[in-house]
């Protein structure tokens, strides 16, 4: 049996992406994601954990964050988890766990300007993932709830 390597990922962006351009002039980003959850404890007080991630993003995601990621966008990332290690200067064993992001839509809105009106618009882009309307419930933009088999 396969094994599956499968992260999905909603959260603010901590900071400004870092981006690096490897030989061949390819693009990398980098930036850590804090994704936060919000329960009730045994005496009904909320509770928020906010966990982080360091995001990774190679060519045109890369590109793509440069231009349009800031600290704080929120950010739908779908990709996989990879865990390097390597020796540092002083020979200790080091490692780093990132999330190798395949495919990204941006969940901020923005203001656009047309003809001194004000709207709001939802910048998504994506490298092969299908525009999701979370408030349909996760559903492409483009199926109905009639549209599916259950």
């Amino acid at each position: 049996m396969r094994g599956v390597n499968k992260v999905i990922l909603i959260g603010n962006i901590g900071k400004e992406p870092d981006i690096q351009h490897l030989e061949g002039n390819i693009a990398v980003a980098k930036f850590p994601l804090a994704t936060t959850e919000t329960y009730k404890d045994k005496n009904g007080a909320l509770v928020s954990q906010t966990e982080w991630h360091t995001v990774v993003l190679w060519r045109g995601l890369a590109e793509l964050a440069q231009k349009y990621l800031h600290k704080g966008s929120l950010v739908y990332i779908e990709g996989r988890i990879r865990t390097r290690n390597w020796e540092d200067k002083d020979k200790n064993r080091r490692f780093s766990t990132e999330i190798l992001g395949d495919n990204l839509v941006m969940l901020d809105k923005r203001k656009e300007q047309t003809e001194g009106q004000t709207t709001e618009a939802t910048v998504q882009e994506s490298s092969s993932f299908p525009d999701v309307n979370f408030d349909n419930g996760g559903i492409p933009g483009n199926v109905t709830k009639d549209d599916l088999p259950f």
